[in-house]
């Protein structure tokens, strides 16, 4: 048996620098609560986060923020067209001089790796990236390098302009633990946001973890209780996802072209106990559950050509869903 007692007071404990992290945050990012709150999700999760929003929302910004506060190494990739794999992960060099070849290591060798407009590169570069990704190593030649830990992928995409994008393929959307879609600040955020920019109040932050810091937080977040009623219904979620009738969802049958994959299921609890940690709770409640939901969900639902035809958004079916399945 878990005691629940014990374990909420060791979270309590190590969860203390999360408020010192989120202020550390908020002196560059005004408002976009949800964001940060996604990010810190990502790393203590373990995950890739997707950023999907217009030009000059802070995505990048929020990114770098948190990679100076965790004295992490930080490299930017910036995704055209005429990218190639190597400018990405690197390449093997022949010196003259030694007579042989050695490896340059490309930008994905970091802690926080931010893909900037990552649907503006071509299926090869993205494809470059899966590796990195799932199995955190990168083979150049014949030779397969680790990649550092913590690593997490940051990727960005706009959702407007399409001309010149290569769409994500589902594969690889969803090696992406959350996609996240960010709105405009509100006014008196955005007052503050000019306020502080033409007051050149941008400055760079001070380190407060280590990145080592990060890979012992996370082993104190696989403590957090996740019960088997929790554990049940967030498989119910995903499998209405995927047979909707047999939740008395009939009206979505003919919406979904396929459902969440199992990646869905194990993705939804780990980011369920993140987010539960970064509340300082040390077990998970339902309300974890369907905080995450849309961020673990909105790309891994498949839409059918009559929901596309209907304007039915991906969020539309996740409330559905929500309502309908039986919360423990």
């Amino acid at each position: 048996m878990v005691d629940i007692r014990e374990l909420n007071a060791l979270i309590e404990q190590k969860s203390s620098f999360i408020d010192t992290l989120m202020m550390g945050m908020n002196q560059n990012i005004v408002g976009q609560k949800h964001l940060i709150e996604s990010l810190l999700v990502g790393l203590l999760a373990d995950g890739h986060v997707l950023l999907e929003g217009v030009p000059g929302l802070a995505k990048t910004m929020a990114i770098k923020t948190l990679s100076q506060l965790i004295d992490a190494d930080f490299s930017r990739i910036q995704f055209t067209p005429d990218l190639l794999p190597a400018d990405v992960i690197g390449t093997m060099i022949y010196s003259p001089k030694t007579e042989d070849f050695s490896i340059k290591k490309g930008p994905v060798f970091a802690n926080f790796v931010l893909a900037d407009e990552i649907n503006r590169a071509p299926a090869k570069v993205q494809s470059a990236l899966l590796e990195a990704m799932q199995e955190r190593q990168i083979s150049i030649g014949d030779t397969t390098h680790k990649l550092p830990s913590p690593f997490l992928v940051l990727a960005t995409q706009n959702p407007i302009e399409q001309e010149g994008t290569y769409p994500l393929p589902e594969a690889q959307v969803d090696r992406f633990m959350l996609k996240v879609v960010i709105s405009y600040p509100k006014k008196e955020e955005e007052k503050l946001i000019m306020r502080q920019n033409l007051m050149g109040d941008i400055k760079p932050m001070q380190p407060l973890l280590t990145p080592q810091d990060i890979v012992d937080v996370r082993e104190v977040v696989k403590q957090v209780y996740m019960d088997e009623k929790i554990e049940r219904y967030i498989v119910d979620i995903v499998f209405a996802t995927r047979f909707p009738e047999e939740y008395g969802l009939d009206s979505l049958k003919n919406m979904i072209a396929y459902g969440g994959s199992p990646r869905a299921t194990i993705n939804l609890g780990l980011a369920a106990r993140a987010y539960a940690f970064i509340k300082r709770r040390g077990y998970v409640i339902p309300e974890d559950v369907r905080t995450v939901c849309y961020d673990v969900l909105r790309h891994r639902i498949g839409l059918s050509y009559e929901a596309e035809a209907n304007n039915t958004t991906t969020e539309e079916i996740i409330t559905e869903i929500l309502n309908a399945v039986e919360v423990p």
